[in-house]
């Protein structure tokens, strides 16, 4: 019997226009790969991410994404360049990116029972210098966690780094039990928003495959 080609062509992605992506994050890397957009550049910005006195998660998240697109934006001006940030917020309380373990237990312990809000910032500055943010707003939900949750999370180590102490593409996706939104947003991107972006202001080829 001849083989189905229909179940191993590969997929086809349209061309699109010079990307920087302005981020350190393999994470948001990987989530773009998985659409067929391929950075050419990849950028981490250097910038301040210190909240400002009263601000809130919603507006934090804008305005580092916006300040991460503007300032790589000076050396790439002929191509678009996308940023982004995600924050992890309990009422109008920041929760860090962990970089030690206690402050991985004191996110889960703040976390554990209760829903949470994860805010993804996303900027884009297009190659004739436009500027467009966008806000993604998702609703996350952990079980009641038990210490031994807890025990088991902080030993995996996928607490290190992670805005609010967790990667929910990992272990924590065993401990929610309740997500609205967008999935990605909270691994780091939303590809549903980041493509809208793209696609209403000329960064794809239409027409023409790779």
């Amino acid at each position: 019997m001849a083989a189905d080609k229909s179940k191993t062509a590969p997929l086809v992605f349209r061309k699109h226009k010079k990307l920087v992506l302005a981020s350190a994050s393999p994470r948001r890397t990987q989530l773009l790969e998985q659409i067929g957009i391929v950075p050419n550049i990849t950028k981490p910005a250097n910038i301040d991410e210190t909240p400002l006195k009263n601000e809130t998660p919603r507006d934090y998240a804008l305005r580092i994404a916006k300040e991460k697109a503007i300032a790589v934006h000076p050396e790439y001006k002929d191509h678009f360049i996308l940023s982004a940030d995600t924050v992890v917020a309990c009422g109008r309380r920041i929760l860090p990116k962990t970089e030690t373990i206690e402050q991985a237990e004191r996110c889960l312990k703040l976390l554990s029972g209760r829903r949470h809000h994860v805010y993804g910032g996303i900027c884009v500055i297009t190659d004739t210098g436009k500027i467009i943010t966008r806000l993604c707003d998702t609703v996350v939900k952990f079980k009641n966690l038990t210490s031994k949750d807890i025990n088991i999370y902080l030993q995996s180590g996928e607490w290190d780094g992670k805005a609010g102490g967790y990667a929910i593409q990992g272990l924590a996706a065993s401990y929610i039990s309740f997500l609205q939104g967008s999935y990605s947003n909270v691994v780091g991107l939303s590809l549903y928003d980041t493509i809208q972006i793209l696609e209403g202001n000329d960064f794809f080829n239409l027409g023409q495959e790779l």
